[in-house]
């Protein structure tokens, strides 16, 4: 009996719904984008957005994750975590990407969704952090907690992690005149790489510092 080649035009089909919709929502919102208008930029029917999502929220869903994935995928992390034995140098990777990342002369359709969402939830956020979020941020943990000498759940690590991407995440969604009219030094990318990190690694050898400082000690454990 032979076996049938496995249909490849469904994932395509789905692939560009997706891709559709995706910049529909950056351009107008998840509010107002509705799956007709959707179907009609994609040159496809409901049926097909219902086959592959199960409707406008799962799509929204869907469309959410890709959008994290154009940030910063959670294979690009595992790869530049694994590039390096020296955590530094890993994060060096990580901010080196983002930064590189923040001087593309436009920015993917991604950026724009999520900066949407993060500025109006959506019933659909809850699983954008449990699927994409969350993996990614247990990994840069990880590497800021083996900087710090803690835990990667440590109170001072996890703030840490949010002071060390916050700033990738503004020069993201910067104007992109900023560079060209009001910052030119922040065309040079690989130094403004370097100096992000060197402001990086004083921040988390201060609050490690101060936060080891600040726990008990063995022999006042014991009393």
């Amino acid at each position: 009996m032979a076996t049938r080649t496995p249909r490849t035009d469904g994932n395509t089909t789905r692939l560009h719904i997706l891709e559709t919709a995706g910049r529909l929502f950056a351009a107008q919102g998840f509010a107002q984008s509705t799956s007709k208008e959707i179907c009609t930029r994609a040159g496809t029917n409901m049926a097909a957005i219902n086959y592959h999502f199960g409707g406008r929220d799962g799509l929204y869903e869907a469309v959410l994750i890709e959008a994290h994935r154009q940030l910063v995928s959670l294979d690009e992390l595992m790869a530049l975590s694994m590039a390096s034995t020296d955590a530094r140098l890993k994060l060096r990777a990580f901010l080196t990407h983002m930064v590189e990342m923040s001087a593309q002369p436009k920015a993917p359709w991604g950026f724009r969704v999520v900066l949407r969402e993060a500025l109006s939830p959506s019933p659909a956020m809850p699983a954008m952090i449990q699927r994409a979020v969350l993996p990614k941020a247990k990994l840069l943990r990880g590497i800021i907690g083996e900087i710090m000498g803690l835990p990667g759940d440590h109170p001072s690590v996890q703030r840490s992690l949010l002071l060390t991407v916050l700033p990738c995440l503004v020069m993201t969604v910067a104007p992109k005149d900023l560079s060209s009219k009001v910052l030119p030094a922040l065309k040079d990318t690989q130094a403004l790489a370097d100096d992000l990190m060197r402001y990086v690694l004083a921040g988390l050898d201060a609050v490690a510092k101060d936060a080891k400082a600040a726990e008990p000690t063995t022999a006042g454990k014991r009393r």
